[in-house]
């Protein structure tokens, strides 16, 4: 435990960050699951449809610097590209 006053705020600094971030970072991880899951489901409209609301998460997680931009642009592609190919 930091004994130091500026290690103290720091520390309360950190975690408030953190949790602010896990939220960003759960709900990445939950909408490319869903979209995951709706291809697998053959329901490729909706995957296309909620493509754009990954988009918009990822694009704020992005500017709000919890991920770094070039990883929001290749979350992006990646799953842009398999809802593309996918048959």
């Amino acid at each position: 435990m930091p004994i130091i006053k500026s290690a103290k705020k720091a520390l309360r600094q950190s975690k408030r960050r953190n949790a602010r971030n896990v939220v960003y970072k759960t709900k990445i991880h939950k909408t490319k699951k869903t979209i995951t899951k709706e291809l697998l489901a053959k329901d490729l409209e909706k995957a296309k449809g909620d493509l754009n609301a990954f988009y918009k998460i990822v694009d704020k997680a992005s500017k709000r610097n919890v991920i770094h931009k070039n990883k929001a642009n290749r979350l992006k592609s990646r799953l842009a590209k398999k809802i593309k190919n996918y048959k």
